[in-house]
């Protein structure tokens, strides 16, 4: 750990020249590279915000002056800065360190999502507290990425912020990129407004130039120059400017830049001026994702956004790799926009990881990546699909949390034919609680009209996606989890209304033992495996447990009921949250139809769960095999003793 190990932070770092401080970010990168290597992470992200980090530990006062990082995957060195370097064996393990800010971690920490472009309004409702707590004179800094600033949201709160003379200071870390290369029109204008310090660097003497102009801003009492603009080296000596952009004063926002930011004189010298200050201002700096590591700056597909473990040197991914749920979609998506001209696909900042990249470079003027703007994503879509298209909206199924209104007044309403793919639906384990994309079932489960589907192997998710391109009546879903694709699970049989039986004991439904106990376990998505190992440790002690897949979950089957009404017990098996879940719908039409078999749920507790791999975290939950297993058999002798 070198000079973190003698450093009493994140007060030390105050008192440190920038040389001392140069030295100290060489360390932090290096010690960034060698843990998260080890352990997987966010690595580009943080290798981009070293420097700036630094000068914000070192100019501005945490937690008196609160410093809140959107999506807050950058925070790595904050938490180095803020003592916790000794805790990176255990980044994103359970019990360990979280990929994220925590509050339960530190008094530094004071927000937890990880969703993007919230930043912002946390700092203008924290700085309105401490207007009226009598704390005027203390900093509230945002630390929020040029991606986020793609997200409406951010637009919404610099509305509030610009309006009011509270003292936010706005750092737009700006690396041109969110997970891939930031779009739209806003980013263009600040791509320009960046590429004015490369400019500069690259012109013949311009060290020589920067001395020159150090001492000439000096003899006007400037200091920090670079943190007041950029230099521009012309014949006659130096010139300082701030560049043209309206984008900010328009809004009534001081705006400072762009700055180097891996330059830690010309940041210390922005952020001293941020401090002193009165009222908001936007510093814009410019930084390198990945920056100081060749293999995170040469990755041109995501700079090692997020990795799992790599070496340290190369780069390269350790470990086997097996074809994944989103490999399986992108594909299936590609033969299905060959065959169909209508089929377009969007996504909000996530091309990669959605699995749309080979869509959009097969067929880029039927791609659409909005940005991180879930919201625009589905009702755009919503507008194409009365365009007489057919759209299908990639996203993460935990930032469809954010979408709800669009689909539910935008595209249910209005009976729009709008797929939508969840990737990472349910348990998502080491990226946290906001990322476990646990409650898509029950969000999606009250829109009028909807059909939402699971697949439980790679086959059925093919089968799927082609039936809900096909609805034309409405707005339909296909929900998948993260990571690899298991062993393909076969039917015994499929029912006439479009069920897959995985398990049919011979003595089912009454017709063998009657002191058994006849039980209905229905099994949602990739839980069918778990399901089906289950059922058969069972029915070999005697009970008499089907297994079906439902494949389309909402809305429910109707044979469902007919099946439920011959069993013993049903026991609902799925990664979602219980309120509201598949469990909850099947309970509700089992009451209409007044059919009185017991029903219980394995579904996802409702807590927000910590960090932790998949496996141990459906342990914890009781929703792994054995568990599942030992509730169904004390359900069903509890049943047993009551007859």
């Amino acid at each position: 750990m070198s000079r973190l190990e003698d450093l009493s932070l994140p007060a030390d770092v105050k008192n440190m020249s920038v040389e001392e401080l140069e030295l100290l970010a060489d360390d932090i990168r290096e010690f960034l590279i060698q843990k998260v290597s080890a352990t997987g992470g966010h690595l580009g992200p943080n290798l981009g915000v070293v420097e700036l980090t630094l000068a914000l530990h070192a100019v501005f006062d945490s937690p008196r002056d609160p410093i809140i990082f959107d999506t807050s995957h950058q925070s790595y060195v904050h938490k180095i800065l803020t003592g916790r370097a000794g805790q990176f064996d255990t980044l994103r393990q359970k019990d360990g360190l979280s990929g994220y800010t925590s509050r339960i971690e530190s008094e530094h920490d004071w927000t937890e999502s990880s969703h993007a472009s919230a930043a912002l309004s946390y700092a203008d409702g924290l700085s309105k507290a401490k207007v009226l707590h009598g704390e005027a004179d203390s900093r509230v800094v945002a630390v929020v990425g040029d991606g986020a600033l793609t997200g409406g949201m951010c637009w919404e709160a610099l509305n509030n912020i610009a309006e009011s003379e509270r003292n936010v200071v706005i750092v737009v870390n700006d690396n041109g990129r969110s997970y891939s290369k930031t779009i739209g029109g806003f980013a263009r204008n600040l791509d320009n407004i960046r590429s004015q310090i490369a400019s500069i660097r690259i012109q013949p003497g311009y060290d020589e130039v920067m001395e020159q102009g150090k001492r000439t801003l000096k003899s006007m009492g400037w200091v920090g120059e670079r943190a007041f603009g950029a230099f521009k080296a012309v014949k006659d000596g130096i010139r300082h400017q701030v560049m043209p952009t309206q984008m900010f004063q328009d809004l009534g926002l001081k705006y400072v830049g762009p700055v180097d930011g891996h330059d830690l004189g010309a940041l210390l010298g922005a952020f001293r001026y941020a401090q002193q200050h009165d009222g908001p201002l936007l510093l814009h700096v410019a930084t390198e994702k990945g920056h100081g590591f060749a293999p995170a700056v040469n990755d041109l597909a995501d700079q090692m956004h997020s990795t799992g473990v790599i070496d340290p040197v190369t780069g390269e991914a350790l470990g086997e790799s097996r074809p994944g749920w989103t490999s399986v979609f992108s594909e299936e998506l590609l033969r299905a926009a060959h065959e169909r001209e209508d089929i377009v696909a969007l996504t909000a900042a996530m091309a990669g990881p959605t699995g749309l990249t080979p869509f959009a470079e097969k067929f880029p003027s039927r791609f659409f990546d909005v940005g991180i703007a879930e919201q625009h994503a589905v009702t755009s879509a919503a507008g194409m699909a009365l365009g007489g298209l057919h759209p299908v909206v990639a996203v993460y199924s935990t930032f469809l949390n954010r979408a709800f209104d669009q689909l539910l007044m935008d595209v249910g309403l209005i009976n729009q034919p709008v797929t939508l793919v969840l990737d990472r639906a349910g348990v998502t384990g080491s990226d946290g609680a906001s990322h476990n994309g646990v409650w898509d079932m029950a969000l999606t489960s009250i829109v009028p009209g909807i059909q939402v589907s699971a697949p439980r192997d790679a086959d059925r998710l093919r089968e799927e996606f082609r039936e809900a391109i096909a609805v034309e009546t409405g707005p339909t879903v296909v929900r998948f989890p993260k990571g690899d694709v298991g062993p393909g699970i076969d039917a015994v049989r499929r029912t006439p209304g479009g069920m897959d039986i995985l398990v049919e004991p011979e003595n089912a439904s009454g017709s063998g033992d009657d002191e058994s106990v006849d039980v209905l376990l229905v099994a949602i998505g990739e839980f069918a495996g778990r399901a089906v190992e289950a059922a058969e440790s069972l029915n070999a002690d005697g009970y008499r447990v089907t297994v079906v897949d439902p494949r389309r979950i909402i809305p429910v089957n109707p044979e469902l009921v007919d099946m439920a009404a011959e069993a013993d017990l049903v026991v609902v098996y799925e990664d979602g949250i219980i309120r509201g879940g598949v469990g909850s719908a099947l309970g509700e039409v089992l009451s209409t139809a007044e059919v009185d078999t017991p029903l219980r749920h394995l579904a996802f507790p409702d807590i927000f769960p910590s960090h932790a791999t998949r496996n141990e975290l459906l342990k914890d939950v009781g929703l792994d095999v054995d568990s599942a297993r030992e509730s169904i058999r004390g359900w069903g002798e509890g049943l047993a003793d009551r007859d």
